[in-house]
């Protein structure tokens, strides 16, 4: 017979071991990223039928395209319908041409170069329409008798350079003589200074923002961070772990851009891939002021720090208060009015193009 010491004992013991195992299974929890909570709904969010048969389109990432005069991939469709005119001398090397004829859309569009680049300078061609009322790309099936080509002064790789203006010379040159047209081309010198006071310009006033949000308790997985970004707007973007908000019109750049490491992303068992921070960034040139991109960039990484129990950082790893916030939308306002006194508002293509 056990006395009532010795079950005491025993008694004892089994609660230290119950205590123990508890204590190591909500350490360990404890340890575990954070999952996502399953969702049950019977709503179904309304989708936006743009193709007129009643089918759902997918929501999809805005994407820069034939408008910025960023190429295609060489697999990518083409448009099935002509872009509107780009070339702008505020931002364009512009060379008139000349035909000998009227000369067909058609023999314009197999003529061109199989790449429209100048090291990283886009160059283009634009017919008048035959009705004479606007600059458009060239269309198969009709006919021109006015055109016009150019080159893109400045973007974010630098500005237009002798170099390369040469070499678009000379292309243009080739693609004229096959078609027979003559070609006006301005003085290289003036075009390069241009290039370099919009260089100069452009890097005065870009800005790209980087918030941080870093894990200051359990680590997050990816299911769990992109559940709480989808509450603040965030939809899947192209690519992996990337998601973004999009801008209120359709076609233009997203506001912000939220991403985390890919290869949690693409980890076969996302639940257990550990998250200790990811980003949210603000291309300020290509966002329109009225979309209030600062506000709402602020507004998500302090709900989302809030939420999931991060600390807000710049991308040097430095805390952001309340007063560096307010500084930097401060700095902000005063960029936005000197991109529109320039006639380079945030968010229109030809800004867009400058600063990509």
């Amino acid at each position: 017979m056990l006395s009532s010491f010795q079950l005491g004992l025993i008694v004892l013991g089994v609660v230290v071991v119950v205590a123990v195992m508890a204590y190591n299974r909500w350490q360990t929890a404890r340890l575990q990223p954070r999952r996502a909570r399953a969702v049950v709904s019977t709503a179904t969010e309304p989708s936006l039928d743009v193709t007129g048969d009643g089918q759902e389109d997918e929501r999809q990432e805005p994407s820069l395209g034939d408008d910025l005069g960023i190429e295609r991939p060489a697999n990518a469709p083409a448009p099935s319908t002509a872009s509107s005119a780009l070339l702008n001398p505020q931002l364009d090397a512009i060379v008139p041409l000349t035909p000998e004829s009227v000369v067909s859309g058609d023999a314009l569009l197999a003529a061109l170069p199989g790449t429209r680049r100048i090291g990283s300078k886009p160059f283009f061609i634009e017919a008048m329409s035959p009705e004479g009322q606007a600059w458009e790309f060239p269309r198969a099936g009709q006919r021109y008798d006015a055109l016009k080509a150019g080159i893109q002064l400045a973007n974010r790789t630098g500005a237009l350079n002798e170099i390369e203006f040469s070499e678009f010379v000379v292309k243009l040159q080739a693609f004229c003589d096959g078609l027979h047209l003559s070609a006006d081309f301005p003085d290289m010198m003036v075009e390069v200074g241009r290039a370099r006071e919009l260089d100069q310009f452009a890097a005065d006033h870009d800005a790209q923002l980087t918030f941080t949000l870093r894990a200051t308790r359990a680590a997050w997985s990816p299911g769990y961070l992109t559940q709480h970004a989808a509450m603040q707007g965030f939809v899947a973007g192209a690519l992996p772990g990337r998601m973004v908000l999009p801008a209120s019109q359709a076609g233009a750049a997203p506001i912000l851009v939220l991403q985390y490491e890919t290869q949690a992303a693409l980890s076969d068992d996302p639940d257990q891939a550990a998250l200790r921070q990811f980003s949210i960034s603000l291309d300020v040139p290509h966002v329109a002021r009225s979309e209030r991109p600062f506000v709402r960039l602020r507004e998500a990484a302090i709900q989302l720090s809030k939420a999931m129990e991060g600390l807000i950082t710049d991308d040097g790893g430095q805390p952001l208060n309340t007063d560096a916030m307010d500084r930097i939308g401060a700095d902000l306002e005063v960029l936005y009015d000197a991109l529109e006194q320039r006639g380079l508002d945030a968010g229109m293509p030809l800004t867009r193009r400058l600063f990509s």
